[in-house]
């Protein structure tokens, strides 16, 4: 898909990897609608405040998308939040708070794209943002995990549903990223230290290195339903991995 010119939504842009790929759109020639909670990117075309968990607000945003950019051609479902907490020790409040905008937000969000990019009848392309922790049993993220994972399998029926409409969707699964949601894990000792020595290509990946991997999907013509980790390899680390016994020999047993 050449994106010069199309009409793009990106949601959660006015940080990290929302913020990141707003410019790596526009840099592409994209004319962008941003929809947030918080202030607006500076350098988007159309600025929409919404509470993504909200019915209401995200059917009025997504029109007004609609209407302001003339047509979503594609967009880019990033909104979030975080927590932590222990499944034991966890109230419903929080369960709902997180599930309500990473999951049930989400779903609102495609749902109203996808009626768009139907009516349109041009076709077009989705990329939702879910996470490595999908996948992985994060302790103290029970919540946020579900959610991601939920988010994964969204994607996949999504693709199924909208593929005869020539839409296609995608979801890229972050690791740990250097964004406003890590500034907390960046206080436990040792952990981003953990972290970036675990990842395959080393260090902690960055909003822009994310935000080229969505606008990649975005843009692949032949590809649907896909989860692709954007992390730098950390979710390739493995507890078992009998190399780590091997002192200072490399992989290869050296």
């Amino acid at each position: 898909m050449d994106l010069a010119g199309a009409g793009a939504v990106v949601t959660g842009s006015s940080s990290g990897i929302g913020a990141a790929t707003v410019e790596v759109l526009r840099s592409k020639g994209a004319k962008v609608a941003g929809v947030d909670v918080s202030k607006p990117h500076p350098r988007l075309d159309i600025a929409l405040e919404c509470d993504i968990s909200d019915e209401p607000s995200v059917v009025s945003t997504f029109e007004a998308a609609r209407t302001e950019l003339g047509a979503i051609d594609v967009a880019v479902l990033n909104a979030g939040v975080g927590g932590v907490s222990a499944l034991a020790e966890m109230s419903s409040a929080e369960w709902d708070r997180v599930i309500a905008v990473n999951l049930r937000g989400t779903f609102l969000c495609l749902r109203e794209v996808a009626k768009a990019m139907i009516a349109m009848g041009r076709g077009g392309s989705i990329c939702a943002v879910t996470s490595i922790s999908g996948f992985l049993a994060d302790r103290m993220m029970g919540h946020y995990s579900v959610s991601k994972a939920g988010v994964a399998e969204l994607v996949r029926v999504a693709a199924r549903e909208l593929g005869p409409f020539g839409i296609r969707v995608n979801a890229v699964a972050p690791g740990t990223t250097d964004t406003p949601m890590f500034e907390a894990a960046k206080r436990l000792p040792g952990y981003e230290a953990r972290v970036a020595e675990r990842a395959a290509l080393g260090g902690v990946g960055t909003p822009q290195g994310v935000a080229e991997a969505i606008v990649s999907l975005l843009e692949l013509d032949w590809v649907t339903g896909q989860v692709v980790a954007a992390d730098g390899g950390v979710s390739l680390w493995s507890p078992i991995d009998p190399a780590e016994s091997l002192g200072s020999r490399d992989s290869s047993g050296r």
